[in-house]
């Protein structure tokens, strides 16, 4: 597969005093980001010579299989299916795979479909309708391969009877800035949507389904949510609602479906798929991420610490705190030694009260990082999405130094008062620290990087 350059606009981010630190950093953050392009560990997940197929524990004869299927819906299912279109080429029967909009990238024989991220829209379920119907012609004797990762939630959705598109979009904007984390988000949408909670292979029966995915949650939030029995219920996304304080402003269609769901348990997601022709595997996920970021911190010089894979919390405090530990090792050598790499994958989230600028929770992170650090040189942070979209905007992220206070002190930029407004794209924009990715082909939430040196 042909190697893009990752950074659109990297001449810019790397000025000031700190170029080889920006530069280190970058370069440290971009290793991370194409380990995780699941292309290649697709490839490398199948077997497929001599007439004989193995994916996993699956193993066929291909004389045995009448039609091959692909489906498939997320921001990082267009290498997936890029590398099964490569493989098994006109073998498809019939492909459909929903991308994020702008996407430009085509198959030969797989159909890509753009779709709205990260609020639903029309073609949302359009994409979810056309995927159903692929899934519902798979027989006894045929194989689907889906490649379903992040991004699903709002790209594929077929909603529940009574709720409107505007529902959906309603209730997906107040979830976006109430500030939960997404395995809550996600126990409403799945109770919202007839496709997820793993009702995507229970459709594909008797057929055997093999979902190609990233692994990127801890055990109670599993994913991919339509490829996976879902542990929560009704009730749950009742209380999601009430806790965030969003229930008296949600549609009356969401909750009037949140509370029917509640008595009638037939209409709850898949608990279990025992007994289903099913096998899930796993083509990429942040441990791999922060692995390759530390391979490469270590090329550069810098002693790697992985501090954790998934780190959550509010995006701008969990800058402070690294902002905290940088100040510490940079002054005091502890709890480590200069030079070094702080290297921490997860997804942060960012709590909005009423009207919002533009901006990211990396964003936020970056500015809550620049804003609490006390050195004033021997550091570059960068906070990014892998996948290339911060929050609901073009900006992947952002990279700050020391020379980023002298320039936010002399354009008189008041960050707090950015952070409180949500603002944080225009602030980093006017420094000329904005990272610009397009798509990246890939989503395992979020990459930081902290490079230190004396």
């Amino acid at each position: 597969m042909e190697k893009t350059p990752l950074f659109k606009n990297e001449e810019i981010l790397s000025f000031g005093d700190e170029k080889s630190l920006r530069q280190d950093v970058l370069k440290i953050v971009e290793a991370g980001i194409r380990k995780v392009i699941p292309y290649e560990s697709t490839k490398d997940a199948i077997y497929y010579r001599d007439g004989v197929l193995q994916i996993g524990k699956m193993k066929f004869q291909r004389e045995d299989i009448e039609n091959i299927y692909v489906v498939g819906v997320g921001k990082g299912a267009f290498p997936i299916a890029q590398a099964l279109d490569e493989i098994f080429k006109d073998e498809i029967r019939e492909g459909f795979v929903i991308v994020k909009e702008g996407e430009k990238r085509r198959l030969n024989h797989i159909e890509i479909f753009e779709s709205s991220h990260p609020i639903p829209d029309e073609r949302s379920i359009e994409g979810a309708k056309r995927m159903v119907e692929i899934l519902k012609k798979a027989g006894p004797k045929d194989l689907v391969l889906a490649a379903i990762t992040g991004g699903s939630s709002a790209l594929a959705n077929l909603p529940a009877e009574g709720i409107s598109i505007q529902d959906l979009k309603d209730i997906n904007s107040q979830l976006l800035k109430c500030g939960a984390e997404i395995g809550k988000m996600n126990a409403v949408r799945k109770h919202l949507c007839m496709i997820k909670g793993g009702r995507a292979v229970a459709c594909g029966q008797p057929a055997a389904v093999i979902t190609f995915t990233f692994d990127t949650a801890p055990p109670d939030m599993p994913w991919p949510d339509m490829s996976l029995p879902d542990p929560t219920t009704f009730q749950d996304a009742v209380y999601v609602l009430k806790t965030y304080n969003i229930w008296e402003t949600a549609p009356e269609s969401v909750k009037s479906r949140l509370l029917w769901g509640e008595s009638h348990p037939e209409a709850e997601t898949v608990k279990s798929l025992e007994g289903m022709r099913q096998e899930i595997i796993s083509v990429a996920d942040p441990e791999a991420a922060c692995r390759a970021a530390a391979e490469q911190a270590g090329k550069l010089g810098y002693k790697p610490y992985i501090l954790s894979t998934i780190m959550e919390g509010e995006a701008k405090d969990v800058g402070v705190v690294l902002a905290g530990i940088s100040d510490e090792i940079l002054k005091n050598s502890r709890p480590f030694s200069k030079p070094c790499a702080l290297i921490s994958g997860g997804e942060t989230t960012v709590t909005i009260q009423g009207e919002c600028g533009k901006g990211g929770p990396n964003q936020e992170t970056v500015l809550g990082f620049i804003d609490k650090i006390r050195a004033n040189q021997g550091f570059a942070f960068v906070s990014i999405d892998t996948d290339g979209t911060d929050g609901p905007c073009d900006i992947a992220g952002g990279i700050v130094s020391g020379s980023s206070k002298k320039v936010l002190a002399e354009k008189h930029i008041d960050i707090n008062k950015e952070l409180r407004n949500h603002n944080s794209s225009r602030v980093l924009q006017s420094i000329d620290s904005a990272i610009v990715t397009g798509h990246t082909g890939t989503n395992v939430m979020n990459l930081r990087v902290v490079v230190l040196k004396d």
